[in-house]
């Protein structure tokens, strides 16, 4: 009787857990976040070789799809896709360029404009990624490296175009 009396709690469970997740909108829990460089060249340096992202794809976007699609008003331009690991379920980070400067200001705090102001990533270690950073001489924003307890570290940088990323996690 208690064998019976387990499976069928597991077949409840099982049964509301399969239909919470089949009713969601979504088909994907990622997101891929379209980044609108002023200088490409930099933009991927400061990606790729301080941050330590990778480059999985590229693509086109011709000047018809652009206007059809209502992303470029039919201006065309090329789109790198950049992951934290190259993983199918790893977010995605397209960076484009007009090769024009931003109308918003550059920001030195969150407040300071509105939209995305800052994407958060979360680290095995920090080390790797202060030695980038200083060899890059990338600028530390704040007073970090921050404890956020005995564990984590917090650390904060911005890419050429102003965008904070925090890295979170442990010195070593």
């Amino acid at each position: 009787m208690k064998n019976l009396s387990t499976i069928l709690t597991i077949a409840v469970v099982l049964i509301f857990s399969t239909k919470t997740m089949a009713q969601s909108e979504f088909s994907s829990g990622l997101i891929g976040v379209g980044v609108v460089a002023s200088d490409l060249e930099k933009s991927l340096d400061f990606y790729l070789n301080v941050i330590g992202m990778t480059k999985v794809s590229e693509f086109d976007v011709d000047a018809d799809f652009g206007k059809v699609s209502g992303l470029s008003n039919g201006v065309p331009f090329h789109v790198d896709v950049l992951k934290l690991q190259d993983s199918p379920d790893a977010n995605q980070w397209k960076i484009m360029s007009f090769k024009k400067d931003g109308s918003h200001p550059m920001p030195t705090y969150i407040q300071d404009d509105t939209g995305m102001q800052y994407i958060t990533i979360m680290v095995n270690s920090l080390e790797p990624f202060l030695k980038r950073i200083k060899e890059h001489k990338v600028k530390l924003l704040g007073d970090t490296p921050v404890p956020l307890g005995p564990d984590r570290h917090f650390v904060l940088v911005q890419d050429p175009d102003g965008t904070i990323v925090e890295l979170i996690g442990p010195l070593k």
